[in-house]
């Protein structure tokens, strides 16, 4: 009797312990409310001063600019699993490659299609293997907005491969399943990283950077960066080329609508300083000494033919070789996207290469 009369006590204070405890706890988190309140109220205040310092337009062009050049948010497209390219694209893998930290690219090696029968069944490392195997390499960057698997990228590489080209389809961080966020120099990076791996890969066989409209930006800043380090890249083709971020923005077709109105085109360039998007591909060109072919279809409205022309006038005036610089105009029919229908684009490309690297 006396052990269950103590047992009773000692769940009595047990009982009271923990009462006690949990009022404890009470009392301490609503002292500390007041404090929680005024951190909060710094929080909101340091926001909305950091806010209410700017115009409204600083807040809204700048994400707006990001967003309609890159247009990477637009993923199309759909419902197409980038892990398995042999459903879109014959003898290709899929591989990731990492840039730095948080930025992982998703890359798609087609081999040429003289070699298909080979690849069927292999493994990535055979594909990285097979860089080096004599034929030449097309490293290509392309445009704003879908990803690696859009239908006139799939259609281009086809044509490459079939010419007898080894073609990386890059999708820059932010785009297709590749992690990060898009900036210019990060694409930058992205290029740089991407070319230095295939050479490391392609003993003495050629590479080239390929890029197509925002791509064509990202391969002269790439190319230039490279150039400077003493290690020009073996040729650059640049597809329907802008001179410079700010030209091809007030020649999109989506904000020419607005530039009549009052301080526009100076907030839209205000906006692209801020977000430091320039892509000066007209600058970049004149420290440049690799082999140059510049394409541009005659009808192409998202990027009007002058700026290729402009670009290749400052190319040539620039370059030492003039033998080394090259623009292949199309007729009518392809506009920006369709110069891979074109019958006579590989012979174009595969004639200029060879006497380049002859």
């Amino acid at each position: 009797a006396d052990r269950e009369d103590c047992a009773d006590r000692e769940d009595c204070v047990d009982e009271e312990y923990s009462v006690a405890a949990w009022w404890d706890m009470v009392v301490r988190n609503v002292r500390s409310i007041p404090q929680c309140c005024e951190t909060l109220g710094r929080k909101i205040a340091t926001q909305y001063n950091s806010f209410t310092s700017k115009p409204l337009k600083e807040h809204i062009f700048p994400p707006l600019m990001d967003m309609l050049i890159y247009f990477n948010f637009f993923k199309a497209p759909f419902l197409v699993d980038l892990k398995k390219p042999e459903l879109k694209m014959p003898h290709t893998v899929n591989f990731y490659i990492k840039v730095e930290p948080g930025v992982i690219l998703g890359i798609w090696h087609t081999v040429p299609s003289c070699r298909g029968e080979d690849a069927k069944g292999k493994d990535r490392c055979w594909y990285e293997a097979a860089l080096h195997d004599g034929n030449p390499i097309i490293v290509y960057f392309h445009g704003s907005a879908e990803h690696r698997a859009a239908r006139h990228r799939l259609n281009l590489v086809k044509v490459l491969s079939d010419g007898g080209f080894h073609v990386l389809s890059v999708d820059y961080r932010g785009f297709g399943d590749s992690t990060g966020k898009p900036t210019e120099e990060g694409l930058t990076a992205d290029a740089i990283c991407v070319y230095e791996w295939t050479k490391a890969r392609s003993g003495s066989t050629p590479v080239c950077l390929w890029g197509h409209s925002l791509g064509t930006g990202v391969v002269t800043n790439a190319a230039r960066v490279l150039e400077e380090k003493g290690s020009p890249v073996d040729a650059i083709v640049l597809e329907a080329p802008f001179t410079n971020m700010w030209t091809a923005s007030i020649n999109y077709p989506l904000l020419k609508i607005y530039q009549k109105l009052p301080g526009f085109l100076q907030t839209l360039m205000d906006a692209l300083r801020k977000d430091k998007i320039v892509f000066p591909n007209d600058e970049n060109v004149k420290f440049l000494s690799s082999p140059l072919l510049i394409l541009h279809g005659e009808d192409d409205r998202t990027v009007p033919l002058a700026n290729g022309k402009q670009l290749y006038e400052i190319a040539h005036n620039a370059y030492r070789n003039k033998d080394r610089v090259k623009m292949v105009i199309f007729p009518p029919g392809f506009q920006h996207n369709l110069l891979c229908r074109s019958p006579t684009l590989l012979k174009t490309v595969r004639d200029f290469l060879s006497q380049q690297w002859a």
